[in-house]
Protein backbone atom coordinates (compact mmCIF):
# COMPACT_ATOMS: atom_id res chain seq x y z
CA UNK A 1 0.00 0.00 0.00
CA UNK A 2 1.27 3.46 -0.95
CA UNK A 3 0.77 5.41 2.28
CA UNK A 4 2.15 8.58 0.70
CA UNK A 5 -0.54 8.45 -1.98
CA UNK A 6 -3.24 8.16 0.69
CA UNK A 7 -1.80 11.08 2.64
CA UNK A 8 -1.69 13.23 -0.49
CA UNK A 9 -5.31 12.34 -1.23
CA UNK A 10 -6.16 13.15 2.37
CA UNK A 11 -4.65 16.63 2.04
CA UNK A 12 -6.31 17.28 -1.34
CA UNK A 13 -9.75 16.33 -0.03
CA UNK A 14 -9.31 18.26 3.24
CA UNK A 15 -9.93 15.06 5.20
CA UNK A 16 -9.40 15.36 8.95
CA UNK A 17 -8.61 11.71 9.76
CA UNK A 18 -7.42 8.51 8.09
CA UNK A 19 -8.40 5.20 9.74
CA UNK A 20 -6.66 1.83 9.39
CA UNK A 21 -8.41 -1.24 10.85
CA UNK A 22 -7.80 -4.89 10.00
CA UNK A 23 -10.62 -6.37 7.91
CA UNK A 24 -11.77 -3.00 6.52
CA UNK A 25 -10.43 -0.72 3.78
CA UNK A 26 -8.80 2.56 4.83
CA UNK A 27 -11.42 5.20 5.64
CA UNK A 28 -11.11 9.00 5.47
CA UNK A 29 -13.24 11.38 7.49
CA UNK A 30 -14.26 14.29 5.26
CA UNK A 31 -16.43 17.03 6.82
CA UNK A 32 -17.31 14.61 9.60
CA UNK A 33 -18.34 11.74 7.30
CA UNK A 34 -16.27 8.53 7.20
CA UNK A 35 -15.69 7.39 3.60
CA UNK A 36 -14.03 4.12 2.41
CA UNK A 37 -11.17 4.58 -0.01
CA UNK A 38 -12.25 1.85 -2.38
CA UNK A 39 -9.37 -0.49 -1.63
CA UNK A 40 -9.86 -4.02 -0.37
CA UNK A 41 -9.98 -4.95 3.32
CA UNK A 42 -6.62 -4.70 5.08
CA UNK A 43 -5.29 -8.19 5.89
CA UNK A 44 -3.75 -9.17 9.25
CA UNK A 45 -0.26 -7.76 9.70
CA UNK A 46 -0.62 -5.07 7.01
CA UNK A 47 -1.17 -2.16 9.39
CA UNK A 48 1.75 -3.17 11.60
CA UNK A 49 4.01 -3.09 8.54
CA UNK A 50 2.76 0.39 7.56
CA UNK A 51 3.03 1.75 11.12
CA UNK A 52 6.55 0.44 11.71
CA UNK A 53 7.75 2.21 8.56
CA UNK A 54 6.51 5.49 10.06
CA UNK A 55 8.15 4.97 13.48
CA UNK A 56 11.77 5.21 14.56
CA UNK A 57 13.42 2.56 16.75
CA UNK A 58 12.54 4.33 20.01
CA UNK A 59 8.88 4.65 19.01
CA UNK A 60 8.73 0.99 18.00
CA UNK A 61 10.22 -0.02 21.35
CA UNK A 62 7.74 2.18 23.21
CA UNK A 63 4.85 0.70 21.24
CA UNK A 64 5.93 -2.88 21.91
CA UNK A 65 6.19 -2.11 25.64
CA UNK A 66 3.06 0.01 26.05
CA UNK A 67 0.91 -1.15 23.08
CA UNK A 68 0.22 2.56 22.45
CA UNK A 69 2.20 5.20 20.59
CA UNK A 70 1.55 8.84 19.71
CA UNK A 71 3.83 10.82 17.43
CA UNK A 72 3.83 13.26 14.53
CA UNK A 73 5.39 12.99 11.08
CA UNK A 74 6.13 15.48 8.31
CA UNK A 75 5.81 14.34 4.69
CA UNK A 76 7.57 16.51 2.12
CA UNK A 77 5.23 18.48 -0.17
CA UNK A 78 2.16 17.09 1.63
CA UNK A 79 2.10 18.22 5.25
CA UNK A 80 2.24 17.19 8.87
CA UNK A 81 0.26 14.37 10.46
CA UNK A 82 -0.47 13.28 14.02
CA UNK A 83 -0.35 9.48 14.37
CA UNK A 84 -1.89 7.20 17.00
CA UNK A 85 -0.94 3.50 16.85
CA UNK A 86 -2.72 1.03 19.13
CA UNK A 87 -3.77 -2.59 19.53
CA UNK A 88 -7.30 -3.86 18.88
CA UNK A 89 -8.44 -7.51 18.80
CA UNK A 90 -4.83 -8.63 18.69
CA UNK A 91 -4.00 -6.53 15.62
CA UNK A 92 -2.38 -3.14 15.16
CA UNK A 93 -4.74 -0.25 14.43
CA UNK A 94 -3.80 3.28 13.38
CA UNK A 95 -5.40 6.70 13.03
CA UNK A 96 -3.69 9.60 11.28
CA UNK A 97 -4.86 13.20 11.62
CA UNK A 98 -3.90 15.87 9.10
CA UNK A 99 -2.37 18.95 10.72
CA UNK A 100 -2.74 21.85 8.35
CA UNK A 101 0.41 23.90 7.93
CA UNK A 102 -1.37 27.23 7.56
CA UNK A 103 -2.46 28.60 10.92
CA UNK A 104 -6.01 29.94 10.50
CA UNK A 105 -7.02 33.32 11.88
CA UNK A 106 -9.69 33.81 14.51
CA UNK A 107 -11.73 35.62 11.86
CA UNK A 108 -11.48 32.80 9.30
CA UNK A 109 -12.72 30.35 11.94
CA UNK A 110 -15.57 32.73 12.85
CA UNK A 111 -14.50 32.55 16.50
CA UNK A 112 -16.14 34.93 19.02
CA UNK A 113 -14.43 38.23 19.86
CA UNK A 114 -13.95 37.39 23.58
CA UNK A 115 -11.22 34.93 22.54
CA UNK A 116 -9.07 37.89 21.45
CA UNK A 117 -9.30 39.47 24.89
CA UNK A 118 -8.64 36.14 26.61
CA UNK A 119 -5.41 35.43 24.73
CA UNK A 120 -4.11 38.98 25.19
CA UNK A 121 -4.46 38.74 28.97
CA UNK A 122 -1.40 39.17 31.19
CA UNK A 123 -2.26 36.50 33.73
CA UNK A 124 -4.89 33.94 34.60
CA UNK A 125 -6.18 30.64 33.26
CA UNK A 126 -8.07 30.02 30.01
CA UNK A 127 -9.45 26.55 29.32
CA UNK A 128 -10.62 25.19 25.95
CA UNK A 129 -12.76 22.06 25.91
CA UNK A 130 -14.85 19.98 23.56
CA UNK A 131 -15.21 16.47 22.16
CA UNK A 132 -12.34 14.82 20.29
CA UNK A 133 -12.12 16.28 16.79
CA UNK A 134 -14.00 19.48 17.67
CA UNK A 135 -11.15 21.76 16.58
CA UNK A 136 -9.75 22.68 20.01
CA UNK A 137 -6.13 22.60 18.81
CA UNK A 138 -6.99 24.69 15.76
CA UNK A 139 -8.74 27.34 17.85
CA UNK A 140 -5.82 27.47 20.29
CA UNK A 141 -3.37 27.83 17.40
CA UNK A 142 -5.40 30.75 16.04
CA UNK A 143 -5.41 32.38 19.49
CA UNK A 144 -1.63 31.99 19.87
CA UNK A 145 -1.09 33.39 16.37
CA UNK A 146 -3.32 36.38 17.18
CA UNK A 147 -1.06 37.29 20.12
CA UNK A 148 2.09 36.47 18.13
CA UNK A 149 1.09 39.14 15.62
CA UNK A 150 0.41 41.82 18.25
CA UNK A 151 2.56 41.40 21.35
CA UNK A 152 6.22 41.00 22.29
CA UNK A 153 5.88 37.95 24.53
CA UNK A 154 7.76 34.77 25.26
CA UNK A 155 5.28 31.99 24.50
CA UNK A 156 6.06 28.44 25.65
CA UNK A 157 4.01 25.46 24.48
CA UNK A 158 4.13 21.93 25.89
CA UNK A 159 2.43 19.55 23.44
CA UNK A 160 2.01 15.85 22.72
CA UNK A 161 2.61 16.07 19.81
CA UNK A 162 3.19 19.54 18.32
CA UNK A 163 0.36 20.13 15.87
CA UNK A 164 0.95 23.61 14.42
CA UNK A 165 4.40 25.09 13.85
CA UNK A 166 4.42 28.75 14.96
CA UNK A 167 7.02 31.04 13.37
CA UNK A 168 8.55 33.83 15.46
CA UNK A 169 6.73 37.10 14.68
CA UNK A 170 6.41 39.81 17.34
CA UNK A 171 6.72 37.09 19.98
CA UNK A 172 9.35 34.44 20.61
CA UNK A 173 7.67 31.02 20.58
CA UNK A 174 9.34 27.91 21.99
CA UNK A 175 7.47 24.66 21.32
CA UNK A 176 8.35 21.53 23.30
CA UNK A 177 7.13 18.11 22.19
CA UNK A 178 6.82 15.24 24.66
CA UNK A 179 9.22 12.45 23.76
CA UNK A 180 11.25 14.70 21.46
CA UNK A 181 12.20 17.83 23.41
CA UNK A 182 11.39 16.58 26.90
CA UNK A 183 10.98 13.11 28.37
CA UNK A 184 7.53 13.66 29.83
CA UNK A 185 4.87 16.22 30.74
CA UNK A 186 5.95 16.36 34.37
CA UNK A 187 9.52 17.41 33.57
CA UNK A 188 8.37 20.02 31.07
CA UNK A 189 5.81 21.51 33.46
CA UNK A 190 8.25 21.50 36.39
CA UNK A 191 10.86 23.45 34.42
CA UNK A 192 8.53 25.80 32.56
CA UNK A 193 8.91 28.67 35.04
CA UNK A 194 12.69 28.64 34.60
CA UNK A 195 12.19 29.44 30.92
CA UNK A 196 10.65 32.85 31.80
CA UNK A 197 7.46 32.59 29.72
CA UNK A 198 4.71 35.18 29.56
CA UNK A 199 2.21 32.68 28.17
CA UNK A 200 2.28 28.92 28.73
CA UNK A 201 0.21 26.53 26.62
CA UNK A 202 -0.41 23.09 28.12
CA UNK A 203 -1.54 20.72 25.36
CA UNK A 204 -3.88 18.85 27.71
CA UNK A 205 -4.58 18.78 31.44
CA UNK A 206 -4.84 15.08 32.20
CA UNK A 207 -4.27 14.74 35.93
CA UNK A 208 -4.04 16.48 39.30
CA UNK A 209 -0.36 17.39 38.86
CA UNK A 210 -0.94 19.17 35.54
CA UNK A 211 -3.88 21.08 37.04
CA UNK A 212 -1.76 22.15 40.01
CA UNK A 213 0.90 23.49 37.66
CA UNK A 214 -1.72 25.39 35.63
CA UNK A 215 -3.10 27.02 38.79
CA UNK A 216 0.42 27.86 39.96
CA UNK A 217 1.32 29.53 36.65
CA UNK A 218 -1.86 31.63 36.73
CA UNK A 219 -1.36 32.61 40.39
CA UNK A 220 2.22 33.79 39.77
CA UNK A 221 1.34 36.30 37.07
CA UNK A 222 1.48 34.16 33.93
CA UNK A 223 -1.23 33.53 31.35
CA UNK A 224 -1.88 29.80 31.02
CA UNK A 225 -3.92 28.27 28.18
CA UNK A 226 -4.86 24.59 28.21
CA UNK A 227 -7.26 22.04 26.81
CA UNK A 228 -9.20 19.70 29.07
CA UNK A 229 -11.83 17.01 28.51
CA UNK A 230 -15.44 18.09 28.90
CA UNK A 231 -18.34 19.15 26.69
CA UNK A 232 -19.19 22.39 28.51
CA UNK A 233 -18.13 24.62 31.39
CA UNK A 234 -20.08 22.66 33.99
CA UNK A 235 -18.46 19.37 32.98
CA UNK A 236 -14.99 20.95 32.95
CA UNK A 237 -15.37 22.38 36.45
CA UNK A 238 -16.72 19.07 37.73
CA UNK A 239 -13.76 17.27 36.16
CA UNK A 240 -11.26 19.66 37.76
CA UNK A 241 -12.91 19.25 41.16
CA UNK A 242 -12.83 15.46 40.82
CA UNK A 243 -9.12 15.42 39.96
CA UNK A 244 -8.45 16.18 43.64
CA UNK A 245 -9.11 14.30 46.90
CA UNK A 246 -12.31 15.31 48.69
CA UNK A 247 -10.47 17.23 51.43
CA UNK A 248 -8.74 19.47 48.85
CA UNK A 249 -11.69 20.29 46.61
CA UNK A 250 -13.05 23.36 48.42
CA UNK A 251 -9.63 25.07 48.39
CA UNK A 252 -9.03 24.13 44.75
CA UNK A 253 -12.35 25.63 43.65
CA UNK A 254 -11.56 28.78 45.64
CA UNK A 255 -8.17 29.10 43.91
CA UNK A 256 -9.69 28.33 40.52
CA UNK A 257 -12.40 30.96 40.90
CA UNK A 258 -9.78 33.65 41.51
CA UNK A 259 -7.62 32.92 38.42
CA UNK A 260 -10.08 31.55 35.85
CA UNK A 261 -10.49 34.09 33.04
CA UNK A 262 -12.68 31.94 30.84
CA UNK A 263 -13.77 28.57 29.51
CA UNK A 264 -14.34 28.14 25.78
CA UNK A 265 -16.37 25.05 24.89
CA UNK A 266 -16.55 24.07 21.24
CA UNK A 267 -18.48 21.69 18.99
CA UNK A 268 -18.53 21.34 15.22
CA UNK A 269 -21.94 21.53 13.53
CA UNK A 270 -22.68 20.74 9.89
CA UNK A 271 -23.63 23.88 7.96
CA UNK A 272 -26.07 24.13 5.07
CA UNK A 273 -23.11 24.22 2.68
CA UNK A 274 -21.93 20.81 3.92
CA UNK A 275 -18.91 22.18 5.73
CA UNK A 276 -18.68 22.29 9.52
CA UNK A 277 -18.84 25.42 11.65
CA UNK A 278 -17.93 25.87 15.30
CA UNK A 279 -20.60 26.45 17.93
CA UNK A 280 -19.43 27.74 21.29
CA UNK A 281 -20.27 28.18 24.92
CA UNK A 282 -18.29 31.09 26.38
CA UNK A 283 -17.87 31.56 30.14
CA UNK A 284 -16.03 34.67 31.32
CA UNK A 285 -15.14 36.10 34.71
CA UNK A 286 -17.92 37.95 36.54
CA UNK A 287 -18.76 38.32 40.27
CA UNK A 288 -21.65 35.86 40.18
CA UNK A 289 -19.62 33.34 38.14
CA UNK A 290 -16.82 33.57 40.72
CA UNK A 291 -19.32 32.95 43.53
CA UNK A 292 -20.89 29.96 41.75
CA UNK A 293 -17.47 28.33 41.33
CA UNK A 294 -16.42 29.09 44.92
CA UNK A 295 -19.59 27.56 46.33
CA UNK A 296 -19.65 24.67 43.86
CA UNK A 297 -23.16 25.57 42.67
CA UNK A 298 -22.41 24.37 39.16
CA UNK A 299 -26.07 23.67 38.31
CA UNK A 300 -26.53 27.48 38.26
CA UNK A 301 -23.85 28.08 35.62
CA UNK A 302 -26.04 27.86 32.53
CA UNK A 303 -28.54 30.47 33.71
CA UNK A 304 -25.70 32.77 34.79
CA UNK A 305 -24.06 32.51 31.36
CA UNK A 306 -27.41 33.25 29.67
CA UNK A 307 -27.86 36.35 31.84
CA UNK A 308 -24.45 37.70 30.76
CA UNK A 309 -25.13 37.42 27.03
CA UNK A 310 -24.60 41.15 26.54
CA UNK A 311 -21.18 40.86 28.21
CA UNK A 312 -19.85 38.41 25.63
CA UNK A 313 -20.86 35.15 27.31
CA UNK A 314 -23.10 32.67 25.51
CA UNK A 315 -24.55 29.22 25.96
CA UNK A 316 -24.43 26.63 23.21
CA UNK A 317 -28.14 27.15 22.60
CA UNK A 318 -27.70 30.92 22.20
CA UNK A 319 -24.89 30.29 19.73
CA UNK A 320 -26.93 27.70 17.81
CA UNK A 321 -29.87 30.12 17.64
CA UNK A 322 -27.57 32.80 16.22
CA UNK A 323 -26.21 30.40 13.57
CA UNK A 324 -29.79 29.39 12.73
CA UNK A 325 -30.93 33.02 12.39
CA UNK A 326 -27.94 33.70 10.13
CA UNK A 327 -29.15 30.76 7.99
CA UNK A 328 -25.81 29.00 8.42
CA UNK A 329 -27.26 25.81 9.96
CA UNK A 330 -30.62 24.08 9.67
CA UNK A 331 -33.30 23.84 12.35
CA UNK A 332 -32.71 20.08 12.56
CA UNK A 333 -28.97 20.41 13.18
CA UNK A 334 -29.50 23.20 15.71
CA UNK A 335 -31.92 21.04 17.69
CA UNK A 336 -29.66 17.99 17.40
CA UNK A 337 -26.86 19.80 19.26
CA UNK A 338 -29.08 21.81 21.64
CA UNK A 339 -28.73 21.38 25.38
CA UNK A 340 -32.40 22.25 25.85
CA UNK A 341 -34.25 21.21 22.69
CA UNK A 342 -37.63 22.41 24.03
CA UNK A 343 -36.43 25.94 24.82
CA UNK A 344 -34.48 26.33 21.57
CA UNK A 345 -37.39 24.99 19.50
CA UNK A 346 -39.75 27.51 21.10
CA UNK A 347 -37.27 30.32 20.49
CA UNK A 348 -36.93 29.38 16.82
CA UNK A 349 -40.71 29.12 16.36
CA UNK A 350 -41.14 32.57 17.90
CA UNK A 351 -38.51 33.97 15.53
CA UNK A 352 -40.21 32.34 12.55
CA UNK A 353 -43.59 33.81 13.53
CA UNK A 354 -42.18 37.32 13.91
CA UNK A 355 -42.31 37.27 17.70
CA UNK A 356 -45.92 36.14 17.91
CA UNK A 357 -46.87 33.07 19.88
CA UNK A 358 -46.61 30.06 17.55
CA UNK A 359 -49.79 28.26 16.53
CA UNK A 360 -50.83 25.39 18.72
CA UNK A 361 -50.08 21.91 17.50
CA UNK A 362 -52.97 20.06 15.76
CA UNK A 363 -55.32 18.50 18.29
CA UNK A 364 -54.21 20.74 21.14
CA UNK A 365 -57.04 22.19 23.29
CA UNK A 366 -58.04 25.73 22.41
CA UNK A 367 -57.53 28.46 24.97
CA UNK A 368 -60.82 30.02 26.13
CA UNK A 369 -61.43 33.43 24.60
CA UNK A 370 -62.24 35.16 27.90
CA UNK A 371 -59.13 33.79 29.63
CA UNK A 372 -61.19 32.63 32.62
CA UNK A 373 -61.40 29.00 31.70
CA UNK A 374 -64.51 27.06 30.60
CA UNK A 375 -67.89 27.92 32.09
CA UNK A 376 -69.82 25.08 33.69
CA UNK A 377 -73.52 25.36 34.43
CA UNK A 378 -74.76 23.05 37.12
CA UNK A 379 -78.40 22.26 37.54
CA UNK A 380 -79.48 22.37 41.16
Amino acid sequence: MDIKLLLRLMAERSASDLFFSTGAPPHMKIEGVSTPMGQGPLPPGAIKEIAYKLMDEQQIQEFEEEWESNFAISVEDIGRFRVNVFMQRGEVGMVMRHIKSDIPTLESLNLPDPLKELVMGRSGLVLVCGPTGSGKSTSLAAMIDYRNNRDTSHILTIEDPIEFIHPHKMSIIDQREIGVDTKNFHNALKNAMREAPDLILIGEIRDQAAMEYALSYAQTGHLCLATIHGNNSKQVLERIRNLFPADMRANVMMELSSVLNGIVSQRLVRSKSGQRVAAHEILLKAPDIVEIIQKGLLEDLRKAIEAHHQDGMMTFDQCLFKLYKQRIITREDALHFAESKTDLNLKMRLAESGGKAPAAAPGAPKKPSNGNGPSFKTKL
